[in-house]
């Protein structure tokens, strides 16, 4: 709603429930902190001075989305005695800008013999497939293309 040349947001429960967000602030030349509402941090850079770069950590994102929710729907029938999703994709610079393409993310899970790590195994598949297709809110919203709307909120 608009009010004296002013925008206002009105949360709704809703949204409140909805919301995510993260604060991104420079700690030094080519670093980055990003923290969370639960004041948990992660720091990030340019790739100059090590660390993670923001596309190792879309890359990490895809993969630990996908891995959260295989995870819940395997370790219940079995503990894995391996478990990582390799994930890689190419960076491309184009007319329209640079992106990434030929993302993919490749599941190595093992379980233990026996009844439980074969039910486990069983699952595996669908599991993978049902976090992709419905689940992980990372993929889901880079396949989508959800818009991002960017803006200076403060100049001094």
């Amino acid at each position: 709603m608009r009010g004296g040349g002013a925008t206002v947001e009105v949360m709704t429960a809703d949204s409140l429930d909805s919301l995510r967000s993260v604060t991104v602030e420079r700690t030094g030349p080519g670093l980055f902190t990003a923290t969370n509402s639960r004041g948990d941090t992660i720091t990030f850079g340019t790739g100059s001075v090590g660390g993670f770069t923001p596309v190792e950590l879309f890359l990490a994102a895809i993969g630990g989305c996908s891995a959260a929710d295989v995870d819940v729907a395997t370790s219940r029938h079995a503990e894995p005695g391996e478990f990582s999703v390799a994930v890689h994709g190419h960076k491309a610079e184009d007319a329209g800008g640079n992106h990434m393409t030929g993302l993919e993310a490749a599941f190595t899970v093992r379980f233990p013999p026996g009844g439980a790590g074969d039910r486990a195994r069983a699952i595996l598949p669908r599991a993978v497939k049902t976090s992709h297709d419905k689940l992980c809110t990372v993929s889901r919203t880079v396949e989508a293309g959800t818009p991002v709307t960017v803006k200076v909120a403060d100049v001094d």
